[in-house]
């Protein structure tokens, strides 16, 4: 059985398209973006729906996002549950009061990279 894994972090820039592209064909990918949902407690429910499902959940703090607060909610949510967390945070570097905030997030999670390419080729170590 393939390894699930849920991508967690902000809509714009595409960046789960490069994840699953260069991950497809060994995992399983839950992909709040293509839910299509715009009620927020529907889409709530589903994103901590798949939470709970995934093996993985990869988080990505873009240095874009404006917020975070629904890839913080989670990676809570994920640390709740004992979900392996692999963090990807961009932001952190280029935003000191960011930094102090995040970094709940970031001791939360299990492994943190600064780079999406960095990440990816940790879980590659993954596939079995």
């Amino acid at each position: 059985m393939k390894t699930k894994i849920y991508l967690a972090g902000g809509f714009k820039g595409g960046w789960q398209n490069d994840v699953i592209k260069k991950l497809s064909l060994d995992f399983i990918f839950f992909n709040p973006q293509k839910h299509d949902l715009d009620d927020v407690e529907k889409y709530t429910t589903w994103d901590l729906y798949h939470v709970e499902k995934c093996d993985i959940l990869l988080g990505y703090m873009s240095k874009e996002n404006p917020s975070g607060y629904g890839l913080a909610l989670e990676i809570g949510y994920a640390k709740a549950l004992n979900k392996l967390i692999i963090l990807v945070d961009e932001r952190s570097k280029i935003d000191e009061t960011f930094k102090r905030y995040f970094s709940i997030c970031k001791e939360s999670s299990n492994v943190s990279f600064e780079t999406l390419d960095e990440a990816i080729n940790y879980i590659k170590s993954f596939i079995i």
